[in-house]
């Protein structure tokens, strides 16, 4: 090294000080983020559940050659397996759903030993999730969809 060189190595005070802004910043940006995308994976994976709570009481219907009927209460948030009338089992639905059936009777929905059923179209918001479980009349198919 000549005279009046500087010696170069390492970072300058102002160079780490532009570094952790930029990674604060970033930072401030994605954390909300994260917390939108959890939100929607609980969301998922509490309407997957309901879904083959449906499909499970298809096959059962089916399985034991007895008729089955699941109702959703939207007000007290419960969903329940019946046998002529007698609770086979319930669950409970996250308080924040709000449940809309199409027709409004499917809320209460009838599994026939034959694999058919009643039919219904379950839409299912929670906050700004939105979800749609249809359950075909002729097939007991169950098919979730996004909205």
């Amino acid at each position: 090294m000549g005279r009046g060189e500087v010696d170069s190595r390492g970072f300058t005070l102002l160079e780490v000080m532009v570094v952790i802004f930029i990674l604060a910043l970033t930072a401030s940006v994605v954390t909300p983020a994260i917390g939108r995308s959890t939100d929607a994976i609980r969301v998922r994976a509490k309407v997957g559940s309901l879904s083959a709570l449906l499909r499970h009481a298809r096959e059962e219907a089916i399985g034991s050659r007895k008729p089955l009927t699941v109702a959703i209460d939207p007000v007290a948030h419960r969903v329940s397996v019946l046998v002529a009338d007698t609770v086979v089992r319930s669950r409970a639905l996250p308080a924040n759903w709000t449940i809309d059936a199409a027709p409004p009777g499917a809320l209460t929905l009838h599994f026939d030993p034959q694999g058919t059923t009643s039919g219904a179209e379950y839409r299912i918001v929670a906050g700004s999730i939105s979800y749609r479980i249809t359950v075909n009349t002729l097939t007991g198919r169950v098919r979730v969809s996004r909205e």
